[in-house]
């Protein structure tokens, strides 16, 4: 089912009902109200959908935004973190956000889960910088070496903040039960972040007999760990497709840029989508940076690629 983000044009409107329209009038109906949402457009927002005009199909926590975080910033209260205080208030505003999916009758919320305490600019982006300058080409036994410190880093020091992401899901999760929308634990583009693959087949087993747990894959971020050689992006979502509840799609140009729009960039959609239910809500995630004809041109293409997702 295809399905588009508000985060593309959230930050060029000043009321929610305007952002509604101009996303309809491109032919997408089924959206997802995503995270860094002024709680100043809510009520325009609410008016669009009792109007009839969209259907939501899911939210992305938080929504709407803290109204103390003045950015778009998702990650701004981590269950993870080593402050009481964030813990709690990631936690209160998730809680809230489920209660807004319920009043507008999402199926899902996408949430992420925290990090691990290491800085990216030394591990993720420096691989990632490694990468384009091949070194992992030129020099394999240098870029293998570093990729492996990195990975023996981030298990040492894992299982604290994993554990706290587990606590905190299982209080959600039973929310989530009481409301009936989907937790959608997303995957991400950082190896810091909270679960990494071995931790997100785990959470999925720790919630299998869950309804209301599964999986949401990110195209985008999963191509990003794919093209530093942390997963095998087909390998991968094959594994998961039997937690999956949906996905959001974008495109990357190589190596590391991406809510581009779908089949710009590099993604083999007609290979990995062999892997997703076409019934599965398939959310266009893009940058506000996208020209809206490139979006409507990319969507004419899908369209007559995979019909069987409208």
């Amino acid at each position: 089912m295809l399905s588009f983000s508000t985060c593309w044009n959230n930050s060029r409107h000043v009321e929610g009902d305007t952002m509604i329209d101009e996303i309809v009038e491109m032919g997408f109906t089924n959206l997802e109200l995503s995270h860094g949402m002024m709680i100043t457009k809510l009520p325009g927002i609410q008016r669009a959908y009792k109007d009839g005009k969209f259907n939501c199909v899911g939210v992305h926590n938080f929504f709407p935004s803290p109204v103390e975080v003045m950015i778009d910033a998702p990650d701004a209260f981590e269950y993870t973190s080593h402050r009481a205080y964030d813990r709690k208030r990631a936690m209160d505003m998730t809680l809230k956000t489920l209660d807004v999916a319920a009043e507008f009758d999402a199926d899902y919320m996408v949430l992420h889960m925290g990090s691990v305490p290491m800085n990216s600019k030394k591990w993720t982006k420096k691989i990632t910088q490694m990468v384009e300058d091949k070194i992992d080409v030129d020099e394999p036994k240098k870029y293998e070496k570093f990729k492996e410190k990195f990975i023996k880093k981030r298990t040492k020091i894992a299982p604290l903040y994993y554990a706290r992401a587990i606590e905190a899901l299982e209080q959600i999760a039973e929310k989530a039960a009481e409301v009936g929308v989907t937790l959608a634990v997303e995957s991400r583009s950082r190896f810091e972040d909270m679960p990494n693959e071995v931790e997100m087949i785990k959470l999925q087993e720790h919630f299998k007999d869950n309804p209301y747990v599964g999986y949401w894959h990110d195209f985008g971020h999963v191509q990003l760990k794919n093209n530093i050689h942390l997963l095998k992006h087909e390998e991968w979502l094959a594994t998961m497709a039997p937690y999956l509840v949906g996905c959001h799609v974008h495109d990357v140009y190589w190596p590391k840029r991406d809510h581009r729009v779908p089949l710009t960039g590099e993604l083999d959609f007609k290979a990995l989508l062999k892997h997703v239910k076409p019934t599965l809500p398939l959310t266009w995630e893009l940058s506000p940076t996208r020209e809206k004809e490139q979006i409507l041109e990319a969507k004419k293409v899908w369209e007559l690629a995979f019909p069987e997702t409208l």
